[in-house]
């Protein structure tokens, strides 16, 4: 029993230490830093169909455009 303890304990020391430095490593590098960006990339998705050739897509940022767009859907 003893002798499963003397290999064990280092094994298991050297373990935490590659753990801990794999973290370090990775709080350095700035795997950390923006972990908010993702989650809001999925809900700022472009949900707007393609646009038939020849025809212009409208501005993202020209709300009256998009507005006059789409009360010439609703007429058609």
């Amino acid at each position: 029993m003893d002798g499963a303890l003397i290999v064990l304990i280092p094994i298991s020391v050297a373990v935490v230490g590659l753990i801990v430095l794999l973290l370090w490593w990775a709080a350095r590098s700035g795997q950390f830093d923006d972990m908010e960006g993702p989650a809001h990339a999925i809900l700022m998705d472009d949900d707007t169909p393609p646009q038939p050739p020849g025809e212009q897509a409208p501005v993202l940022g020209d709300a009256d455009a998009r507005i006059a767009d789409a009360r010439q859907e609703t007429t058609r």
